[in-house]
């Protein structure tokens, strides 16, 4: 059931700004779930007393550098070491990279335009590039990902599920984020 922020407000004459953050914030969470467990933090909401007015809202990272596109469960150890491994690349989802799962990538895509595009494992990479080849085959290099219009740098590496399974996977996917890192570095930097 899809449930409109706007309508619940004007149903909720008496609600004030307050309450009002609250079901916006629960509503992104319970979506977010629903789309494979990751809550973005994408919307700061704002809001006032007024009982006519809904959500004014602006996503965070409108135009992220990095879209991490994969395919997301909700496990906990696996949100921990995605995490882990945009952190050591300079990355995060409050400020500068948004999650999102292959089966709804596109629409995101043409609205935010990330600058370069991270995919995580062997069926998101090979969705992506329409190709049959192994992840071990397609990670460690720079491709160019094309649609409406854009080129987008993308770069594919294991899933964080498959490294909490397979130590040996450890080090190439940190060669592929290294190989990430060098070409965000500019931006990052504020450099252009």
């Amino acid at each position: 059931m899809c449930v409109s922020l706007r309508g619940l407000f004007l149903y909720n004459a008496g609600m004030t700004a307050e309450e009002k953050k609250n079901i916006a914030f629960f509503i992104d969470l319970a979506s977010g779930m629903a789309r494979g467990g990751y809550y973005q933090g994408e919307r700061e909401y704002k809001f006032t007393d007024d009982p006519e007015e809904g959500p004014i809202s602006t996503p965070v990272a409108q135009n992220p550098l990095v879209m991490v596109i994969g395919e997301f469960s909700d496990s906990a150890e696996d949100a921990r070491l995605l995490d882990k491994m945009l952190g050591s690349i300079g990355l995060s989802k409050e400020s500068n990279c948004f999650i999102t799962n292959v089966i709804e990538y596109e629409g995101r895509l043409q609205s935010m335009k990330p600058r370069f595009i991270l995919c995580l494992g062997e069926s998101a990479s090979q969705a992506l590039l329409h190709s049959e080849e192994p992840i071990g085959k397609i990670r460690g290099r720079f491709m160019d990902f094309e649609t409406a219009g854009m080129t987008i740098p993308l770069i594919a590496t294991y899933h964080p599920s498959a490294l909490l399974r397979n130590e040996d996977l450890k080090r190439p996917c940190w060669d592929d984020l290294k190989l990430l890192r060098a070409m965000i570095g500019p931006a990052l930097n504020g450099v252009k």
